[in-house]
């Protein structure tokens, strides 16, 4: 059995109106679904991410507003990164953001030679997109606003905070399988250890920020939820369940998702963890070509639809002069 890298990263949203235009219209991803959280039906949740929502290119959001403030610190993810190809990629997104007044920490070079624009979506979520060298095959949507030879093509790593190596560490590589793939020094000057699982690089990293004494935070709005990756099918599925079980506590039943199968559990760290299979898909309950333009609900709540959809604010456009 190996994972095979990332499946989604699933944050959360005070506001999905804004989230959407942001993700759609500035980042050009694409909503490949529009559904609810199948624990909290009063909250959407979007899925964004490539052409048809593959797996590895999905950045998916709880719309909680009354959920409070992110409060970064240990056992939180503190950034997300996403792939792009090329130096002169990077240097369109530069001019972009600087044309939407979107927050940036310009180009970067760190010191395992990764090149590297940090930024922030309106609500705070830390942001990165690196140059994925042409490995991320994530295929850009067709009605992106963004040109094809600069999208975003999926997830590139996850980068996640603990104040001691050892307990995150142990688990990811004696436990999920990963393998340790460098290091390099984060802006405070703390040690960044990346670990790979699968075909390792772009879309298969976890680094690891290793800050001792570090207060422990809890996620919120402009935070992530948690952190899910990917199993081909369901009987490596069932058989990771159990492998992660025989280390961890409290693990989660295998739950139908519709769109794939979950477990969840928390690392020794503190961040909430899920293994997901790659199918069946978005496109289940809907036309490939028509993914994301209505609301989708599982079989067991189609029953439930008006009170559903009655209980949901409406995402209303964004002009683009509401995100300068």
């Amino acid at each position: 059995m190996e994972l095979g890298g990332l499946h989604h990263i699933t944050a959360i949203t005070g506001d999905a109106s804004l989230n959407h235009a942001f993700y759609t219209t500035i980042l050009g991803l694409h909503l490949v679904k529009k559904t609810v959280n199948q624990d909290d039906t009063g909250a959407y949740h979007l899925f964004y991410g490539d052409a048809t929502g593959g797996a590895g290119t999905e950045l998916t959001f709880f719309d909680w507003p009354t959920s409070g403030p992110n409060r970064p610190g240990a056992g939180t993810v503190a950034a997300i990164a996403f792939g792009v190809r090329g130096r002169q990629a990077l240097e369109y997104w530069v001019e972009r953001f600087d044309t939407f007044k979107v927050t940036h920490d310009g180009i970067q070079v760190r010191d395992n030679g990764k090149v590297v624009l940090p930024f922030k979506d309106p609500e705070g979520q830390q942001l990165e997109l690196i140059d994925d060298e042409g490995r991320l095959q994530g295929k850009p949507w067709e009605g992106s606003p963004v040109p094809v030879d600069v999208a975003i093509r999926g997830l590139y790593a996850v980068r996640i905070t603990a104040r001691a190596l050892e307990p995150t560490a142990g688990f990811i590589t004696g436990t999920l399988g990963f393998r340790q793939a460098g290091t390099y020094q984060s802006d405070a000057q703390t040690t960044v250890y990346v670990y790979e699982v699968g075909p390792g690089g772009p879309g298969a990293e976890v680094h690891l920020d290793v800050r001792p004494g570090l207060k422990s935070g809890r996620p919120g709005i402009g935070g992530v939820h948690h952190v899910a990756f990917r199993t081909p099918n369901d009987e490596e599925h069932q058989q990771w369940r159990g492998k992660v079980a025989s280390r961890i506590s409290q693990v989660t039943p295998v739950i139908d998702r519709f769109y794939f199968h979950s477990v969840y559990f928390r690392e020794p760290g503190g961040v909430l963890f899920e293994l997901a299979t790659d199918g069946p898909g978005f496109a289940t309950d809907e036309d490939s070509a028509h993914l994301g333009e209505r609301l989708a609900l599982p079989p067991f709540l189609e029953p439930h639809r008006q009170e559903i959809e009655a209980n949901l604010r409406p995402i209303v456009p964004y002009k683009l002069a509401s995100l300068r």
